[in-house]
């Protein structure tokens, strides 16, 4: 299966060179830790738990929605002790932007889908409206069901064309603009040790 990959190029550049380091650190000092990764931990085994239960005999293919579910997806297949396969997409609205525009595919999973449970590993389910059209792709490549694992879950009202709920939640916030655990600020701050809130002054 060819890769698609149709990203505009300016997409691709660099952060603006406001982004320094320096500020980025400043960013995390200000942001409030909404979730330890001690709590996140333990969210992460009961979500385990919970998928062991329904797909242990269903050779799941686990599809990583990249790269925000690059974190979450690591640390679920360390914890499920069945056969599986893992491969992963990548849609963007956001790119390293804050707010979401239109819909960019960058790549699509290598491997058929025709026939599978599919498992689709994200960092958020926030808007819903990329995981919807993540779903809607699953569908038309033939997939014979589709499950949906986030991390964080908004507490947010959704559009009726959008994903309403996963079917597997690590933990929920409030709407705020948060990062850590794959979660990022305009491209950084993936590797935060927790999920944090960032400061009104840094939105």
């Amino acid at each position: 299966m060819e890769i698609t990959i149709d990203r505009p190029e300016e997409a691709l550049q660099k952060m603006p060179d406001e982004l320094s380091p320096e500020k980025i650190k400043r960013v995390l000092s200000r942001a409030a830790c909404l979730h330890s990764s001690t709590q996140i931990e333990q969210a992460l085994q009961e979500m385990a738990t919970s998928i062991h239960q329904d797909l242990e005999d269903e050779d799941p293919l686990v599809l990583c929605v990249m790269i925000g579910g690059v974190v979450l997806t690591g640390k679920l297949l360390t914890l499920l002790d069945f056969p599986l396969q893992v491969d992963y997409i990548h849609a963007t609205r956001y790119g390293n932007k804050t707010t979401g525009s239109e819909l960019q595919w960058v790549v699509k999973p290598r491997v058929s889908l025709k026939g599978r449970t599919v498992l689709i590993v994200d960092d958020i389910l926030d808007r819903g409206v990329t995981l919807a059209a993540i779903v809607e792709y699953c569908r038309s490549q033939g997939a014979k069901d589709i499950r949906i694992a986030v991390l964080v879950e908004k507490n947010i009202s959704r559009t009726n064309d959008a994903v309403q709920k996963a079917d597997y939640t690590g933990v929920t916030v409030e709407n705020h603009y948060v990062f850590g655990y794959g979660m990022d600020y305009k491209g950084y701050l993936r590797n935060a040790p927790g999920i944090f809130s960032v400061a009104l002054e840094d939105q």
